[in-house]
C-alpha cells in the first residue's frame, strides 16, 4: 500500500485499532472456553498451544490498547473525567456482576449456602467477581494516572516494571493484577504516537510487517515451550513486543475487507466481554454432558464461536429495546451531559 494510509474506518474510528481489540477479545474468549473445556475433560485439546503461546501478549495487549487514546481526555476537569473513566465502567460491572452472580447463585447457594453467597456478592465489590477484573481495574488505572500527572513518567514507568517483574502474588486479584498490567497501560499512555507511527509504517510497507511478525512468533514460541515466559524480566519483555507485534498485525489486517468481522468484534468488544460467560459456559455444558462432540479441541472452538457470535446477537437484539441498558448507559447514570450525545444512554464502547 503507498501513499497516504486510510487510519479511520466510514464512522470516524481508528481501523487498525479495532482489530488489534477484535483480536484480543477473541483470544480471551478462546483462553477462558479452552481452559473450563480442559477441567472438565481432564485434558488438552488441539487448541490449548494457541492458548500458551498467546498468554504473553494476550492480556499486556489489551491493556495497551486501552491506554492509546487517554492523552485526548486525561486532562479534563475530575468530574467530567470520573464520569467518563470510573461511572462508565463501574455501571458496566455491577450491572454484569449481578447477573452473572444470579446465574451462578443456585450452584453457589448449593454448594456453600445461602449466608456465605450473600457475603460472596458484596465482596464482589471489592474482589472482582469471574471474568470481570477488567473492567474493573481499569478505572483504577485512569484514576492513577491522571492523579500522578505531575511526577516524571520515567519514574512512573519505571515504577509499573518494577511491579511487574515483581510477580506479586497476595490472593487479591486488584492488587495482583495491577502490578502485572499497568505497565502495558502505562505505555499505552506515553507511547501512543509512536505506536500510531509503527501501525502507520507497516500499512505503508505491509512486507516490513510481515517480515517481523515472522521473526517474533517463533521466539515467542521458544520461550512459552522452554517455560521462561513467566520468569521476571523475560515476561516483560514478550509482553511488550508481543503487544507490538499484534499493534503491526492489526495494521496488515486493516488493510483488507476479508476480516472486517473482527473489526467489528474490536468494535463492540466490551459487549463480548460483559456476556461472553453466559453463551461460553451453556455452550460447554450443553457439548459436554451429551457428548455428540467427544474431541476436547473441537468442543473449545465451538464453545469460543458461541462465546464471541452470541454476545453480539445479543446486543442487536437488545439494541432498540427497553433491555438496550445492558448495553448502554442510561441518562441517569451519568455525571454530566456532554453536548455531543446524540440520545439519552452511552455506548458501552
Amino acid at each position: 500500500m503507498t501513499g497516504q494510509t486510510k487510519l479511520y474506518t466510514h464512522d470516524g474510528r481508528v481501523d487498525w485499532v479495532d482489530y488489534a481489540k477484535g483480536f484480543c477479545i477473541c483470544f480471551v474468549v478462546m483462553m477462558h472456553s479452552t481452559l473450563g473445556v480442559e477441567a472438565l475433560g481432564d485434558e488438552n485439546g488441539w487448541l490449548h498451544p494457541v492458548v500458551e503461546f498467546a498468554r504473553p501478549f494476550r492480556m499486556p495487549d489489551f491493556f495497551m490498547i486501552s491506554g492509546l487514546f487517554l492523552a485526548l481526555v486525561v486532562d479534563r476537569d475530575w468530574r467530567t473525567y470520573l464520569d467518563r473513566k470510573v461511572v462508565h465502567f463501574a455501571y458496566f460491572y455491577v450491572l454484569w456482576m449481578t447477573i452473572q452472580f444470579g446465574v451462578k447463585a443456585p450452584g453457589l447457594i448449593a454448594q456453600h449456602g445461602t449466608h456465605d453467597v450473600i457475603k460472596l456478592y458484596f465482596l464482589s465489590y471489592i474482589e472482582p467477581f469471574g471474568t470481570l477484573w477488567f473492567i474493573y481495574l481499569l478505572p483504577i488505572f485512569f484514576v492513577f494516572v491522571k492523579a500522578t500527572q505531575r511526577v516524571p513518567v520515567v519514574v512512573i514507568w519505571l515504577f509499573g516494571a518494577a511491579l511487574e517483574m515483581w510477580h506479586l502474588d497476595t490472593g487479591w486479584t486488584v492488587p495482583d493484577e495491577f502490578a502485572a498490567r499497568f505497565v502495558y497501560f502505562y505505555t499505552g499512555y506515553i507511547l501512543a504516537p509512536h505506536i500510531f507511527r509503527v501501525a502507520k509504517r507497516v500499512q505503508n510497507n505491509p512486507w516490513s510487517g510481515v517480515l517481523l511478525l515472522a521473526l517474533w512468533a517463533p521466539g515467542n514460541w521458544i520461550m512459552v515451550k522452554l517455560g521462561y515466559s513467566q520468569l521476571p524480566g523475560v515476561s516483560l519483555a514478550l509482553g511488550l513486543v508481543g503487544a507490538a507485534a499484534v499493534v503491526r498485525l492489526a495494521a496488515l489486517l486493516s488493510l483488507s475487507s476479508l476480516f472486517a468481522p473482527l473489526r467489528y468484534c474490536g468494535k463492540h468488544s466490551l459487549v463480548i466481554y460483559l456476556s461472553f460467560f453466559l453463551p461460553m459456559a451453556a455452550t460447554r455444558t450443553l457439548l459436554v454432558k451429551t457428548q455428540v462432540i467427544s474431541d476436547v479441541g473441537t468442543i473449545s472452538a465451538i464453545v469460543t464461536v458461541m462465546g464471541v457470535v452470541v454476545p453480539l446477537m445479543m446486543f442487536w437484539a437488545v439494541r432498540h429495546t427497553r433491555l438496550r441498558f445492558l448495553y448502554e448507559r442510561p441518562a441517569a447514570f451519568w455525571l454530566t451531559a456532554p453536548k455531543s450525545r446524540p440520545a439519552a444512554m452511552q455506548p458501552a464502547e
